[in-house]
């Protein structure tokens, strides 16, 4: 057996194997009671081909092709880190000089890695705002739609994000629980900052308990079978529709919460005309779902306790802001919000720990330096930003101005993953003179960079672990040296600080181990305020984790109960202190594609309007990897039919098109086209396709936009518009596409392969 360290990574803690300098094994946190399977891809992964092993620089950006130069095609240069230093420096300072702070984009988003200080987009922008500035990005792509629409309507995004309802109040309170989207237990098994606890225990006791699930999804597995959960099959980006209509028909029934409506609500007199036609039978032709069973989830839901939830995925679709905002308003109709173990909430089944009993607790964070420049966009918003240099973007009722950016830095994330229209953005990418990635991995940002540097993983490094979900803080010990030429964020940024003359102020004289104790003694200190008096570091470090105390036995968590009990003396943070089923703010904004109610919109890609061989493609998070991580381990290999990402379709749409189960098809749309493996599944509602995002982006023709996918990463075919201009949030959910069969030889997939490297003097 080898050296055994304690760490912890997004998908869960466990302890290190090593022997010889390299990781060998893993083993789960013994906390931990349902590990999750993705641990074990982690020692291949890490030692993946795919590794950077030394700082590069694109050819052609040492030529002189820059700005206008389409990025993807051209060979690296290995360079030396000194060499890379002097330049990055020289770089970053010309830009200021030559066009301000805010041509300088450090939006940097992405999961990065689980550890609190080597925290990439933390380490990155604090840089970045000691040297002066730069423009940045709000809000997330898993919810960016909900963050900009819930503080006008409910005055917070803590039920999206936060402490919602717990499963302990549902468990004994609810008898129904209306899931919009599902409760994916796979969700469960990833929490940012990583996490010893599931939620899928606690979901399981709530239906054993005798919570009567009901999955609104096109498909079936949204709920696993342990929650004998039933089925509504719904046309994707319907839930409005099917949710008006349910509230117009309690409202015929007058079965609504009049009571409620007067004195924890604005707007129902406003709302309530909307409601005109909005019958089951309208309902029905739009969502597919009988008028029937509208109806009779609408009477349940007035009969008996009930807990409404939605995924995350519900917004990220045209007029995303539609469901989440209808569902508010039919758990008010119903007067349920408030009630222990009732409501609404958008988080349950979207994330590691939501919806687990907990204490509140305080996070650990770096400190974060002020940005001294404004400008910023929505996340989503990457392309029109680089695209449209001088132009606006109306965002939440304002004209954002978009700056020149000349320069991008990324570390921690890969937007040639996340982002949608991946052939536009990659025109998009061709805009800046310099484009800067700190990556451990040869991701599709990496290649697509001008100047790559190597990056350690977690395992090379010492970190915190920490999630506000979790009762666990760990103690993440480096377990095997850098790989190759790596080094941390932190250490490279100082250099480069240095360059700048800030080095005193970024690393405020502390080296790792200093920092580590400094933000662990910070949260011991806040910890105590609440009552817990933490282990002091050095036990904390040698026991490999602290463990924050549970909750006392028949303790639950209700979110908005004292709002429920007393509006008056516990507003919610709205304008009007209450629930607004109108919103004068939103109103005032004047934007037709939100309006200030809640109201059924039309998708602009949808089953309604496809074509006869279209499909509606849905993409979600894989049971294989989190995101684009771990894609080159083997449990995502496995996985995949012939090396390419799988696509799952009804039998009977496979049939129609003569197409057969583990054969490769074309995926493909105006947009772009990928290669995907045929999986079967009667569990997902016929004219819809499934397929999981962060199959590495592998263009057939690197650097040519409109190139085939020969990977199967579906956002070449996604389409990059705002979910509205109130949130400007992703619409990925709403894509059309046709499928056939791919008859000619089967390009290589070279995705988790270096790229090509010229070897010589730079």
């Amino acid at each position: 057996m080898g050296e055994i360290k304690p760490h912890a990574a997004h998908w869960g803690f466990f302890d290190a194997v090593t022997e010889g300098g390299r990781l060998v094994g893993v083993r789960p946190f013994a906390r931990d009671p349902v590990p999750a399977t993705l641990i074990e891809a982690v020692p291949e992964t890490v030692h993946s081909r795919a590794r950077v092993d030394r700082p590069y620089i694109r050819k052609g950006w040492l030529e002189g092709r820059r700005r206008g130069h389409l990025r993807g095609g051209d060979p690296f240069v290995p360079v030396s880190w000194d060499r890379v230093t002097r330049l990055l420096a020289e770089e970053t300072a010309r830009v200021r000089a030559e066009h301000g702070d805010e041509a300088i984009f450090g939006g940097s988003y992405g999961w990065s890695s689980a550890g609190r200080f080597h925290h990439a987009k933390s380490q990155l922008q604090r840089f970045l705002g000691l040297g002066g500035g730069y423009t940045s990005s709000v809000n997330a792509y898993s919810y960016a739609t909900a963050q900009a629409l819930l503080p006008h309507v409910i005055g917070t995004n803590e039920v999206l994000l936060g402490r919602t309802t717990d499963w302990a109040a549902i468990r004994r309170h609810a008898r129904l629980m209306l899931c919009f989207g599902g409760l994916a237990a796979k969700n469960g098994a990833v929490a940012a900052g990583g996490a010893a606890q599931t939620y899928g225990p606690n979901m399981r006791a709530a239906a054993a308990g005798g919570v009567r699930m009901v999955n609104v999804s096109p498909y079936r597995g949204d709920t696993e079978a342990a929650l004998a959960a039933e089925w509504v099959p719904i046309r994707p980006g319907t839930d409005t529709a099917m949710l008006l209509a349910m509230i117009g028909h309690i409202v015929a029934l007058g079965r609504e919460d009049r009571g409620f409506l007067a004195s924890h609500c604005v707007g129902w007199d406003r709302f309530r005309p909307t409601l005109e036609g909005r019958t089951p039978e309208w309902a029905e032709a739009i969502t597919g779902v009988p008028a029937a069973t509208i109806r009779e989830l609408a009477e349940r839901c007035a009969d008996e306790p009930t807990m409404l939830t939605a995924t995350w995925s519900l917004q990220r679709a045209d007029f995303g802001e539609q469901p989440y905002w209808a569902l508010i308003a039919l758990a008010a109709v119903l007067g349920r919000i408030g009630r222990p173990g009732q409501g609404v909430a958008f988080g349950l089944g979207s994330i590691g720990g939501m919806g687990n009993p907990r204490r509140e607790m305080p996070g650990i964070t770096l400190p974060p330096a002020a940005n001294r420049v404004s400008r910023f966009i929505p996340v989503g918003r990457v392309t029109e930003l680089l695209e449209r240099p001088g132009g606006t973007l109306r965002y939440n009722g304002r004209d954002l101005p978009l700056p020149d950016i000349r320069m991008v830095w990324w570390s921690g994330g890969n937007p040639f993953h996340h982002h949608q229209d991946l052939n536009r953005f990659l025109r998009a990418w061709s805009h800046p003179e310099t484009i800067v990635v700190s990556e451990p991995w040869w991701t599709g940002v990496a290649r697509h960079a001008d100047i790559v540097l190597p990056c350690t993983t977690t395992l090379e490094r010492n970190d915190l672990a920490h999630s506000s979900r979790d009762r666990f803080v760990r103690a993440m010990h480096q377990a095997i040296p850098p790989q190759g030429q790596a080094r941390n964020d932190h250490d490279w940024l100082a250099d480069l600080a240095d360059a700048g003359g800030f080095r005193p102020r970024f690393t405020e004289q502390r080296d790792e181990d200093a920092w580590l104790r400094f933000l662990y003694g910070k949260w011991r200190t806040a910890c105590a305020k609440f009552g817990y008096d933490a282990p002091d570091f050095d036990r904390f470090w040698a026991e490999g984790h602290a463990e924050i105390p549970d909750i006392a036995p028949g303790e639950e968590y209700t979110q908005f109960a004292d709002f429920h009990r007393d509006p008056e003396a516990h507003p919610l943070d709205t304008p009007t202190g209450k629930v607004e089923l109108w919103s004068e703010t939103i109103a005032a904004m004047g934007e037709a594609e939100c309006p200030p109610v809640p109201s059924w919109i039309g998708p602009r890609e949808s089953l309604l309007t496809a074509a006869e061989d279209e499909l509606h493609l849905l993409s979600y998070q894989p049971e294989t990897r989190l995101h684009s991580q771990l894609d080159p381990g083997r449990i995502a290999a496995a996985a995949k039919i012939a090396g390419r990402e799988p696509i799952k379709l009804h039998p009977a749409d496979a049939a129609r098109r003569g197409l057969r189960a583990g054969q490769v098809v074309r995926v493909f749309n105006a947009r772009g086209a990928c290669l995907g493996g045929l999986v079967l599944d009667a569990g997902v509602l016929p004219g819809v396709a499934m397929m999981a995002t962060g199959a590495w982006f592998d263009p057939l023709e690197p650097g040519v936009p409109g190139s085939l996918c020969v990977h199967g990463n579906p956002n070449v075919l996604t389409p990059d518009i705002g979910s509205s201009p109130l949130s400007q949030g992703p619409s990925a959910q709403s894509c059309l596409v046709r499928v056939e069969a791919w008859d000619g030889p089967l390009p290589p997939v070279r995705a988790h392969e270096p790229p090509v490297i010229e070897e010589q003097a730079a």
